[in-house]
C-alpha cells in the first residue's frame, strides 16, 4: 500500500528526522560537529563529526551503542526541558563543547557522557543522580552538570566529582532556567563557565512564590496528578538570582542588581573579550539594562539602559562583546531593527535584523529579512548577511548559495561557515560547507548530506503581499487545479502571532497546507501584524488589542486574495484551522466574525490569557490587575469574548492534549463550558497523555485526518 502523506508526515516528525542540525564548528575550521538521525524515520539522534578538508564523516557518539540497545528513559526534568525547547526527537538532542571543540558533553537517558571529537570515542561519567545539561569548561578540563537541582563539577575523566551549589530546599534549583526563561525568553540554560574555566555564573531559582497547578490524566485515575509551578499572568514569578561560584565549590558570591525593578534575567554572556555581561528586564518589559559584573565583588555596573513605550524584544545572540571589547546588540531605532556596536549602526533601515549568528575578529554574521521601504516582492525571504565591525550599512553583504528568495541560517568557526538554506522549489534544506575569506569571498567545500525522506507530495505556494498593508500571504491550490474548475472552499491555515512566521520562502513548511489543499481547498496562509515582519512597528501593532488586529488582517488578506482571484475562492465556504496561538485565532474567527468564517478547528488554544504565563501575557496585554478590560476583550470565555452580533452559530472543533503544561487543558475546558452555557454547539477532542507538541505518530497522523473530515462535513463538501 502506498504511503499516505499523513502517515509519512507523522513518521518523519514533519520531515525533520535525518536532517543535520545543531552545528558547532571548531575555531580552526577543521571539524564540524552536528546531530542527525540515521534515517528519515529514525528518531534517535547521533553526534557526528565532519572534516571539511577531506569530507570524512564519523559518529562520535551513538546512543544505540552507549545504551547497549536499551530504550531511552527520560526523567521528568528532562521531559520538561525538551518541552520548553520544543524538542520531540530522541537520543542525543543537545550537547555542549569546550572552546577548542575537542570535547563534547551530553546527557542520555539521565546519564552523563563525554565524547572526544577528534578520536570519535565516547565514555560515561558516573554521576550521583539523573543528569541535566552537562557543559565542559572552555579549557576542556572539567564538566559542570545539574542533578537533583544541584550544580556539580567533575574532571573531564570523571574524577573529583563535587557539589558547587546545593539547593537549600525542595523549591530551589541551581544551574537551570526557570519556566518563563525557557518558554518565553529562549534562555534554556542556567550556568555559564568563565573563559579560564575556573569559575561559573550560576542561576539560583526558587519557585516557592509561584502558584501550584496540578495536571491529571483522566484516562488514568489511579495516577497522582503532576504538580507544576506555573506563573500565570498577574501572579508571582520565580525568584531568580545569579551567583559567581568557584569551580572547586569553595567560594560563592551573589551578583547584585536592582531585582525589584528588573526581575527578569534575560541574557548572560561571558567571553574572553570583557567582563560578564547581563541583560536584565523589567517585568513590564518596557525597560531593560545591560550590566557588567565585577567578578571580585559581584557588583554590577549599568552599561546601557533601553526603554520602549510598547515592549522590548529579546534576540538570539544579543548582547555580546566584540573581540575589541565593544557592546554588540540588536536595537529598535528609527523605525528599524538594527545591528549596533556601541552607538554605531552597522545595518541599513532596509533590513529587519533577526539574530546575531557569529561574531568574528573583524566581522559579524547575522540573519535578516527585507524591512522598511525595501523591495517586498519576495515574501518570507530570510538571509544570512555579513558586515565588518569597522563598516556600516553600505558594507552589508549577503552570504548565499541559492539564487533568489530563501531561508537560511549559519554557524562559523575559523574560515569555515556551515550555511543551511531552504527554497520554495526544493524539498528540505541544503547544508553547505563554505570557506569565507577575510575579504568576504565564498568558496564551496562540499555539503553535509541529509538523510530525510522525500515527501510524497510537493508544495506549490503562491507567495505575494496583498491588500493595503501588503500582508505576506501564501495561496495553495489542489495539485493540477485549473481556474476553469470553479471556485474552491477556502481554508485559512495561520499561526498569526508573535514569533510564529508562517509565510517563508521555503518548501517544507507548506507541506501540510498543500495536503489540505489537495483535499479540495484553496488554502490561505497569512502573516498579519504581530508576526515577525518588516519592522518593529509591524510586530508591536497588536499591543493591548491582539484580537482585533490579528483578525482584521486575516480577513483583509482573505478578501484581497478573493479580489485578485475571484474565480478561485468561494467566500460562502470559509474554514480556519490553527494550533496554540493559531488555535485561539481559529476559535476567535468563528466566534467574532461568523459572517466571514463558517467553521473552525482550534487546537490547544489560549482561550484566556489569565491562564497563561507572565512573561508572554503581560508583554501584550499588561496585567489582569491593571488592564482587566484588555484581558476581557481578548478572551474567548468572557461575555465579550463570546459576543456574536449576527447570532450565528458556527461549527467549532476544540482539540487539546490533557498533559499540556504550557497551554493547560483548562483553556479548552473553560471555553467548552462557556459555549455550552451559551447554547452553542461544538465538539471537543481530548488527547490523553499528549502535550503541546503532539509528538506521537498515531496522534499526529489521525489529527490531520480528523480535521479534514470535520472541515469537509461542516462546509458541506462530502
Amino acid at each position: 500500500m502506498a504511503t499516505t502523506f499523513p502517515r509519512q508526515y507523522a513518521r518523519t516528525n514533519r520531515f525533520t528526522l535525518g536532517n543535520p542540525r545543531a552545528f558547532t564548528v571548531a575555531p580552526d575550521g577543521e571539524r564540524v560537529v552536528f546531530l542527525r538521525s540515521r534515517g528519515g524515520a529514525d528518531r534517535t539522534h547521533v553526534l557526528w563529526v565532519r572534516q571539511p578538508a577531506d569530507g570524512r564523516e564519523y559518529a562520535a557518539a551513538d546512543p544505540q551503542v552507549l545504551l547497549g540497545g536499551a530504550d531511552e528513559e527520560l526523567t521528568p526534568e528532562e521531559r520538561a526541558r525538551r518541552e520548553r525547547s520544543r524538542e520531540s526527537a530522541s537520543g542525543i538532542v543537545s550537547y555542549a563543547t569546550d572552546a577548542a571543540v575537542e570535547l563534547a558533553a551530553f546527557a542520555l537517558s539521565g546519564r552523563m557522557f563525554t565524547a572526544e571529537l577528534r578520536a570519535g570515542t565516547a565514555r560515561e561519567l558516573t554521576a550521583p543522580g539523573p543528569v541535566i545539561d552537562p557543559r565542559p569548561s572552555p579549557d576542556g578540563r572539567r564538566v559542570a552538570y545539574v542533578t537533583g537541582g544541584e550544580l556539580r563539577v567533575a574532571s573531564a575523566d570523571g574524577a573529583g566529582d563535587h557539589a558547587v551549589a546545593t539547593p537549600e530546599s525542595g523549591t530551589v534549583t541551581y544551574g537551570l532556567a526557570e519556566f518563563v526563561a525557557g518558554e518565553e525568553m529562549h534562555r534554556y540554560r542556567g550556568h555559564w563557565w568563565s573563559p579560564d574555566g575556573e569559575r561559573l555564573l550560576v542561576a539560583r531559582v526558587d519557585d516557592a512564590p509561584v502558584e501550584r497547578w496540578w495536571i491529571a490524566d483522566p484516562a488514568h485515575p489511579d495516577r497522582k496528578p503532576a504538580e507544576i509551578a506555573y506563573p500565570s499572568a498577574g501572579t508571582a514569578d520565580a525568584d531568580v538570582t545569579l551567583h559567581l561560584c568557584d569551580a572547586d565549590g569553595q567560594h560563592r558570591t551573589e551578583v547584585s542588581w536592582d531585582r525589584g525593578r528588573y526581575p527578569y534575567l534575560a541574557r548572560v554572556h561571558w567571553s574572553a573579550y570583557g567582563p560578564p555581561l547581563l541583560l536584565v528586564q523589567a517585568r513590564d518589559q518596557r525597560s531593560q539594562v545591560y550590566l557588567t559584573v565585577d567578578t571580585g565583588s559581584g557588583a554590577t555596573s549599568p552599561l546601557r539602559t533601553e526603554e520602549d513605550e510598547v515592549w522590548l524584544e529579546l534576540f538570539v545572540g544579543s548582547p555580546a562583546w566584540t573581540p575589541g571589547g565593544r557592546l554588540l546588540r540588536l536595537t529598535d531605532t528609527g523605525g528599524a531593527r538594527a545591528l549596533a556596536v556601541d552607538d554605531h549602526l552597522l545595518t541599513p533601515a532596509t533590513l529587519h535584523v533577526r539574530a546575531i549568528l557569529d561574531v568574528g575578529e573583524h566581522d559579524v554574521l547575522f540573519s535578516a529579512s527585507p524591512g522598511g521601504d525595501s523591495d517586498r516582492s519576495a515574501p518570507g525571504d530570510i538571509g544570512v548577511h555579513r558586515v565588518t565591525l569597522s563598516g556600516g550599512p553600505a558594507d552589508v553583504r549577503r552570504l548565499a548559495v541559492d539564487a533568489g528568495p530563501h531561508v537560511a541560517s549559519a554557524v562559523r568557526g575559523g574560515g569555515t561557515v556551515v550555511l543551511t538554506s531552504a527554497t520554495v522549489d526544493r524539498a528540505g534544506s541544503r547544508v553547505s560547507l563554505l570557506h569565507l575569506g577575510e575579504d568576504g569571498s565564498l568558496e564551496e567545500r562540499g555539503t553535509i548530506p541529509s538523510l530525510a525522506e522525500e515527501p510524497v507530495l510537493s508544495a506549490a505556494p503562491r507567495l505575494a503581499h496583498v491588500g493595503s498593508r501588503e500582508i505576506p500571504t501564501a495561496l495553495l491550490l489542489p495539485t493540477h487545479h485549473r481556474e476553469s474548475d470553479g471556485p474552491l472552499p477556502v481554508l485559512l491555515d495561520p499561526y498569526g502571532g508573535p514569533h510564529g512566521q508562517r509565510v517563508v520562502a521555503a518548501h517544507n513548511p507548506y507541506l501540510a497546507s498543500q495536503w489540505f489543499a489537495d483535499q479540495g481547498f484553496a488554502v490561505v496562509v497569512a502573516d498579519g501584524r504581530g508576526t515577525p515582519g518588516y519592522s518593529p512597528a509591524w510586530e508591536k501593532a497588536i499591543s493591548r488589542n491582539v484580537a482585533d488586529v490579528v483578525l482584521e488582517d486575516q480577513i483583509d488578506a482573505l478578501h484581497a486574495l478573493a479580489g485578485a482571484h475571484p474565480s478561485l475562492l468561494d467566500l460562502d465556504r470559509v474554514g480556519v484551522r490553527g494550533w496554540s496561538f493559531g488555535g485561539w485565532l481559529a476559535a476567535l474567527a468563528v466566534l467574532r466574525r461568523p459572517d466571514v468564517f463558517h467553521t473552525a478547528v482550534s487546537g490547544a488554544p489560549v482561550t484566556d490569557h489569565r491562564l497563561y504565563d507572565t512573561h508572554y501575557s503581560e508583554r501584550y496585554y499588561g496585567t489582569p490587575q491593571d488592564d482587566p478590560a484588555v484581558y476581557a476583550h481578548n478572551s474567548l470565555v468572557t461575555d465579550e469574548g463570546l459576543s456574536d452580533p449576527a447570532e450565528q452559530h458556527r461549527p467549532l472543533m476544540l482539540i487539546h492534549g490533557l498533559a499540556d503544561d504550557n497551554v493547560v487543558a483548562a483553556h479548552t475546558l473553560r471555553l467548552s463550558s462557556a459555549l455550552l452555557a451559551a447554547g452553542r454547539p461544538h465538539e471537543v477532542l481530548p488527547l490523553s497523555g499528549v502535550t503541546h507538541m503532539t509528538p506521537q505518530e498515531d496522534v499526529a497522523e489521525n489529527l490531520l485526518l480528523l480535521q479534514v473530515a470535520f472541515l469537509k462535513r461542516t462546509l458541506d463538501m462530502t
